[in-house]
């Protein structure tokens, strides 16, 4: 029997059968992704294979062949990697610039990946209607340009007023799009608002720290009423990279891919070899000192000892 992951909590999953029925599912057996050890070999937006049980619940036997997924360190002292979600049509990241604020670290490890698992991607900044003085806005106009020069769809949102809603939602049908970010930046919200009545838990960010809480507690898919889905998932803290050759992490960006073309040197890293393309944009400005900065911290994640455990 087969069917589709839309939701996990960790040690169960629900399945929905290709008839409409729904399934307590457990796993049989020992699935791995590529021999990356994961903290949840099985994702939702998986299809399985379903073995059904006297009990009315089920094993998954086995998983169809992903077309793609987003993956990430699942932490700083692990090796082992978590799987968002997989076999995605668009993945949406959720930031803010405000309470809290997304950095643009974060945001570029997360287009990276979805660079090199082949998601299109498109950046909500989210919460526009707390950005209200004359700075907010042109940080707003600078994050904008920044990201739409390079290719990536921006849109502004915020659940309060409404905006940016229809053009999110039209985006969305029919499609099965992950929605992702840091706590805080108002997920859950936005999903209310595109799907009314839903009804998502939301709670507010710590006035003290100026971060996010966790109101998302697990993955799930939501059916959206003119076909597609969205994938909920808990908010994230950081993004570290997992399963990236260093010689192919320029490939991830965009424009230091485009530009690395004219380096002098084939396989150049782009650091410090003479007649590099990308330093010499970078000293006219021509790419961005925030998105090499990235760039460079994802070379730094390859590093032997970067995740050792301390003494």
């Amino acid at each position: 029997m087969n069917g589709l992951v839309i939701k996990n909590t960790g040690s169960w999953y629900m399945v929905r059968t290709d008839d409409g029925a729904e399934y307590n599912c457990k796993i049989k057996g020992n699935f791995r992704l590529k021999g990356i050890r994961t903290t949840n070999p099985v994702a939702v937006g998986d299809r399985v294979v379903i073995s059904p049980t006297p009990e009315g619940t089920a094993f998954i036997t086995a998983i169809e062949p992903r077309r793609n997924y987003i993956i990430r360190k699942a932490s700083n002292l692990s090796k082992e990697a978590h799987i968002i979600a997989a076999n995605i049509d668009r993945t949406f990241l959720v930031a803010s610039l405000a309470h809290p604020s997304t950095s643009t670290t974060f945001i570029d490890r997360f287009l990276a990946t979805a660079e090199a698992y082949r998601v299109p991607a498109t950046i909500v900044i989210n919460k526009t209607d707390l950005l209200t003085d004359d700075c907010d806005r042109e940080l707003l106009e600078a994050v904008t340009y920044l990201y739409h020069s390079i290719g990536y769809d921006v849109i502004h949102t915020s659940a309060r007023t409404g905006e940016g809603i229809d053009r999110l939602r039209n985006m969305l049908d029919g499609n099965v799009s992950l929605m992702s970010g840091n706590s805080g930046v108002g997920k859950s919200s936005l999903i209310n608002a595109l799907l009314p009545g839903l009804d998502l838990r939301t709670a507010t960010v710590s006035a003290s720290h100026d971060t996010g809480m966790h109101t998302t507690t697990f993955s799930q898919m939501f059916p959206l009423p003119d076909g597609g889905y969205i994938i909920d998932t808990p908010g994230v803290k950081g993004f570290g990279t997992i399963d990236f050759d260093t010689n192919e992490v320029a490939h991830f960006f965009p424009e230091i891919f485009e530009t690395g073309a004219e380096c002098r040197y084939s396989d150049c890293t782009h650091t410090h070899e003479p007649g590099c393309a990308v330093l010499e944009a970078l000293d006219n400005n021509r790419i961005a000192q925030s998105r090499y900065a990235s760039y460079l911290s994802i070379l730094q994640d390859k590093a032997p000892d970067k995740y050792r455990k301390p003494f």
